[in-house]
């Protein structure tokens, strides 16, 4: 904000007039120097001193007051309106100005304003179409210029002869003022000392006056050489202001590309882990369903068989759980659980195998508790086909056994499957190219413990219905045999060791052993303590 314009500014007393902005005081407040500035011209400056524009002193601003005995004399000046013919007194200037004038518009560029203070302040610091007199117009320089061409005009050739016309004027009256006192020179001086002194006198004033032609030609020689040396350096500094103004927007963009492409990968970053997360959950489906199967059994492909017994030594991962397996389309869901370093009391001494029941889809029409014998084979990989059978009857008292409430039960099994002294001598016949087979079977069919190893030496790629032909033939076949057993008469012939043809050559079975131990059976974690499961 500054002070008020006028069209009898020109005239008013100047100390009326603000040293800072040029028009009337609004608000005066006096400098420690005596002169007054307005009250926003003080606030505007910056700092915490001001300097008079009058006299250069400087005042702190807490120690300017307020001037309410110059402001009351100053509401009794007249005052001529600068935007319409109202003259009265400086009391009612500021009150006609907003009744009158609420949208006055700059009489150089035509634009509006919400108020005559906005106007004045527009036309003493923004306004570029306001023009202005050069401060050497008496000495022949242009009487109006642009005020924001001004810096430019004091660099022209009109304004560089002016200020040479400064200086010879400034030279003549030097000499008209040494020749009016000699003039004055006492008149009874002789006439050749007053010739011979104005003489003396001339050829000084011609030696001033040549040393200030000299000091003009090198003034002006310099100022040229200044005029080009700004123009080079304008030249430079455009060119350059462009290159910083264009870095300044390719930085900008720049930077906001990477704000952009960040606040992207922020947004992405949490999706990326849902969506690894499922990836990974669907990956386990998948492998999963490939080894999933509806009939009961499962032949569960352990690879990797070395890299995971470390991890099991070393407690990074203990067990490790089969792929899931039905006994029917619509029936149970199960899955075995092995810990290769082995579980409570048979840890680092045995493998511990365990039957998991899981929570299904259709339990609800499922009978519960579970009740059916479980049987583990871990698979000879050699043609001796020495397979490792053992199995289990379930204790129908056990949670383990009951309609599971989670995703799994209890997992309950036989804590010593087989010796970790066997399964990790070189060259033992269950683990073949870091690989090892166990395959985990539901008996629905109370299926005798004595067919076990002949149906467990079955070939597993047969299918599961021929399988089980096989199996109810050779149930058969051998209650006929102990049927004809019974009825024959004993004779040489029909008396073990007589000679004749070998029994059952067609049904001979590999070599297969058996554990079946009682004590072997408990839950997971249990220190190899009996849950009440029965062998089967």
């Amino acid at each position: 904000m500054v002070g008020f314009d006028a069209k009898n500014k020109e005239t008013i007393n100047p100390l009326y007039l603000c040293r800072s902005c040029n028009l009337i005081l609004r608000e005066p407040f006096q400098l420690l120097c005596g002169h007054r500035q307005c009250k926003t011209c003080i606030e505007a400056t910056e700092g915490d001193v001001v300097k008079c524009a009058e006299c250069s002193e400087e005042s702190p601003k807490s120690e300017i007051m307020p001037d309410r005995g110059f402001r009351n004399d100053m509401k009794l000046l007249q005052i001529a309106c600068s935007l319409c013919d109202w003259n009265s007194l400086f009391k009612d200037y500021e009150e006609h100005l907003i009744k009158t004038h609420p949208n006055p518009v700059c009489e150089f560029c035509q634009e509006k304003f919400n108020s005559t203070t906005r106007l004045d302040e527009h036309k003493q610091k923004e306004c570029t179409k306001i023009t202005v007199s050069c401060p050497l117009k008496e000495y022949g320089c242009a009487e109006s210029i642009l005020r924001v061409q001004l810096t430019d005009h004091y660099l022209t050739d009109q304004h560089q002869t002016a200020i040479v016309n400064v200086v010879k004027r400034s030279g003549f009256k030097t000499a008209s003022d040494q020749h009016e006192r000699m003039s004055t020179m006492d008149v009874d001086m002789g006439q050749g000392a007053s010739s011979s002194m104005m003489t003396t006198t001339n050829e000084t004033m011609n030696s001033q006056m040549q040393e200030i032609y000299e000091a003009i030609n090198i003034l002006a020689s310099g100022i040229q050489t200044l005029n080009d040396d700004t123009q080079r350096l304008s030249t430079d500094s455009v060119r350059l202001q462009s290159s910083v103004e264009l870095l300044t927007q390719d930085f900008a963009t720049l930077k906001l590309s990477v704000e952009e492409q960040g606040a992207f990968l922020d947004g992405i970053k949490p999706n990326q882990e849902i969506l690894q997360q499922e990836v990974a959950s669907l990956k386990q489906k998948i492998d999963d369903m490939q080894y999933v199967s509806y009939d009961g059994t499962l032949i569960w492909k352990i690879t990797s068989f070395n890299e995971k017994m470390m991890d099991a030594q070393s407690e990074r991962q203990t067990s490790i759980y089969s792929p899931p397996f039905y006994s029917s389309p619509t029936g149970y869901k199960m899955r075995a659980r092995l810990y290769l370093h082995g579980d409570g009391n048979a840890r680092r001494t045995h493998m511990s195998l365990f039957f998991v029941l899981m929570r299904g889809p259709n339990d609800a029409i499922l009978k519960f508790p579970f009740n059916y014998k479980v049987t583990f084979c871990l698979y000879d990989q050699t043609p001796q086909q020495r397979h490792i059978i053992d199995s289990f009857r379930p204790d129908i008292k056990s949670n383990s056994f009951q309609r599971p409430r989670s995703e799994m039960n209890i997992a309950s099994g036989i804590p010593k499957f087989f010796p970790l002294a066997m399964i990790q001598q070189e060259g033992n016949p269950y683990v073949k190219e870091d690989t090892m087979f166990i395959k985990i079977m539901v008996d629905f069919g109370d299926m005798p413990k004595t067919l076990l190893p002949y149906a467990l030496s079955l070939n597993p790629g047969l299918p599961m219905h021929i399988q089980q032909t096989l199996v109810k033939q050779e149930a058969e076949r051998r209650t006929q045999q102990q049927q004809q057993a019974q009825q024959a008469p004993t004779s040489p012939v029909n008396r073990p060791g007589a000679t004749g043809l070998p029994q059952n050559t067609e049904t001979q079975l590999p070599q297969i052993f058996a554990t079946t131990s009682p004590s072997n059976i408990s839950n997971d974690n249990s220190n190899n303590s009996n849950d009440g499961s029965q062998l089967g």
